[in-house]
């Protein structure tokens, strides 16, 4: 006779809550996820959601699903989601130019410089993607946000390339729509250098009540946001506490205390890098200049609500990964909040 259990055999033998349990419309066996329940990654700790950006493991080329199995790979249970992999889910046109191959170490991505004829088939294509995305339906989006959520990784930031001064309003609402439907409470771009677009963004943020995080890199002062801030409720900082540290000078880590401290409740997601003060290297976290056990600590002592979010961008050692490596910053946080 064969060891084996029929269906009804097995349904017979098993505790009737536990029945319950897996039919129930939230079960992982109901919506038929790989993933097991008691395997749902948790990256909070201690009161601190520490996230990632997707764009940490840019090295690893993915689809939506893949970067949902690195997500819960590298227990992270929260995320700044880059627009790409979203879009080309929810069927956004392919581009004509296949971008280089980001180098497998990780850092920071090497563009090839685009000839004339492929500048030209950008523009074509930048008008074929804004008609897309003038008509696209947030279905796909929902989708995603199911997807992650039944895995046990919720998305609180979206990052598309859709937010620029040469978007179009519909564009820039389609983004906005598309945060909301990944449940996503900001979208993030770099800070404009243009006051009049901050004011677009801040106003169309308003309209759709989603927040527009503005990202610095080594323009990093403590009043490059003032303007922003005063010109809409809804502009915010995506703090970059590595960057900010990186520029040195007046940007001292007491500073960066004082800024947070001061600007918490405009804050909407803040990235983690451990860079040297110089701004000349990205190391692996403890061993840069950005002090991350005192700005984890002081999060978790002010109880701020603000996610952190680990950006990875320091060289992926020989023989790991960028999911390793993302992984590792998980760890040496929860060490801190724990």
């Amino acid at each position: 006779m064969k060891n084996e259990i029929s269906r009804r055999g097995f349904m017979s033998i098993i505790p009737i809550t536990t029945i319950g349990l897996m039919l129930s419309k939230d079960s992982i066996f109901a919506n038929n996820s790989s993933v097991l329940a008691f395997n749902k990654p948790n990256s909070k700790f201690g009161g601190v959601q520490i996230g990632a950006i997707t764009y940490s493991f840019r090295s690893m080329p993915h689809d939506i699903d893949q970067l949902l199995k690195f997500c819960v790979d590298a227990n992270i249970s929260a995320i700044e989601m880059m627009g790409d992999p979203a879009e080309t889910f929810a069927g956004k046109p392919v581009s004509p130019i296949k971008m280089p191959v980001i180098p497998p170490k990780g850092g920071q991505p090497q563009r090839t410089p685009l000839t004339d004829e492929q500048k030209a088939q950008m523009i074509e294509y930048g008008k074929k993607v804004a008609e897309w995305r003038a008509t696209a339906s947030m279905d796909k989006f929902k989708e995603i946000r199911k997807k992650f959520n039944d895995a046990g990784v919720s998305i609180y930031a979206f990052k598309p390339n859709a937010m620029g001064p040469n978007n179009s309003d519909a564009e820039v609402e389609y983004a906005l729509n598309a945060a909301k439907a990944l449940g996503a409470n900001s979208v993030t771009i770099e800070v404009p250098t243009d006051e009049k677009q901050t004011q677009r963004l801040g106003d169309l943020g308003a309209k759709h009540k989603i927040y527009i995080g503005y990202h610095a890199h080594l323009q990093a002062t403590d009043t490059l946001w003032d303007v922003a801030l005063a010109q809409s409720p809804y502009n915010s900082m995506n703090l970059d506490c590595g960057h900010y540290i990186a520029v040195g000078g007046k940007n001292t880590k007491e500073s960066l205390y004082a800024l947070i401290e001061a600007k918490h409740d405009r804050i909407t997601s803040m990235h983690i890098k451990d860079r040297t003060a110089d701004g000349k290297q990205n190391l692996p976290w403890g061993q840069g200049d950005t002090p991350i056990k005192e700005i984890l600590s002081l999060i978790k002592t002010k109880k701020y609500k603000f996610p952190a979010t680990i950006e990875l961008e320091y060289d992926v050692p020989e023989g790991s990964d960028a999911v390793k490596e993302v992984a590792k910053c998980v760890e040496y946080a929860k060490n801190i909040l724990v």
